[in-house]
């Protein structure tokens, strides 16, 4: 089976593009690759494109961009995905130095493009701000998240690393526990998206930037359960939920089918499992409690 292998970038609407914009390279510290016109390209120093942001009358998140292998046949691809039902959009030339774009769409209608992986061809400049290691992961609500997982798992190659309860399943494509996360909802929207920092010192420094840029955290410093990565959240100026992460959980064998031992560990190995909600160490490894938000907090699409 041909199947995804890495996340590629998030596209994002926004109705005040040069608000985004200035988020995302004077704060985080990506790279602006590319300007076509109204739709401004911008990269983590390890990605080809980690956010794609455009103009657009409200805040939204409207394309995930996943990668298959560098020598995927993607006619091949687009077969196999059709010989499940699956309709498949070709486009030639949708984003730079990607000739070929195939677009599916998930079960709750996100558009979800997929392409050969690219890599930088150039080095990047030593930016300010944060500058992420790569986008890491997204999260997205969905009204039907069994039919989502089996999307994802038959029709682009995801595995399913852990379940908290019924309603919140973690998956991945390569060794990182999660690149894409699902969440019940009444309909879809984002849930947050998540960039990687290279090690607890990266995170500190990340927070202590925030007040610089008028940002203030809304969740962490703490490690979660699943996962156990270290974590923060805030939002960004259109209301979206950022969280930049470290130690996220590795599985560099499949073939074992438990995850990397790490000392923090209780379950030895660990292996993919469903996590209680009921359990405090669930969400919050160590670290607060998770505030109450707004209930309509998530971008609902």
């Amino acid at each position: 089976m041909i199947g995804v292998k890495q996340i590629g970038c998030a596209t994002f609407e926004t109705p005040d593009l040069e608000r985004a914009i200035a988020y995302y390279t004077k704060y985080l510290g990506l790279t602006e690759v590319q300007r076509d016109g109204k739709t401004v390209f911008l990269a983590c120093p390890s990605d080809f494109h980690s956010v794609i942001l455009k103009q657009g009358p409200v805040a939204d998140v409207t394309t995930l961009t996943l990668q298959l292998a560098p020598d995927a046949d993607l006619d091949a691809f687009a077969a196999q995905t059709s010989a499940k039902g699956v309709k498949v959009r070709r486009r030639s030339d949708a984003a730079p130095d990607t000739p070929v774009t195939l677009t599916v769409a998930d079960p709750s209608g996100l558009d979800v493009d997929l392409i050969a992986t690219r890599v930088p061809t150039e080095k990047r400049p030593d930016n300010h701000g944060v500058m992420p290691r790569k986008l890491g992961h997204t999260a997205f609500f969905t009204p039907d998240i069994q039919a989502t997982v089996k999307f994802y798992s038959d029709v682009l190659g995801f595995r399913v690393s852990d379940w908290i309860g019924d309603f919140f399943v973690f998956m991945r494509c390569n060794p990182d526990h999660h690149t894409v996360n699902f969440l019940t909802g009444p309909k879809r929207g984002l849930h947050h998206i998540a960039f990687e920092l290279n090690d607890w010192n990266h995170v500190k420094e990340a927070c202590d930037l925030l007040p610089h840029h008028d940002l203030d955290l809304i969740w962490g410093p703490g490690r979660h359960g699943p996962g156990h990565n270290i974590y923060t959240y805030h939002f960004n100026p259109d209301g979206f939920t950022i969280e930049m992460f470290t130690e996220l959980d590795t599985m560099s064998s499949e073939e074992n089918g438990y995850f990397d031992p790490r000392p923090w560990h209780n379950d030895r190995p660990q292996r993919p499992k469903v996590w209680d909600p009921a359990t405090i160490r669930t969400r919050n490894f160590w670290g607060l409690s998770k505030p109450d938000q707004p209930k309509d907090v998530g971008k609902y699409k």
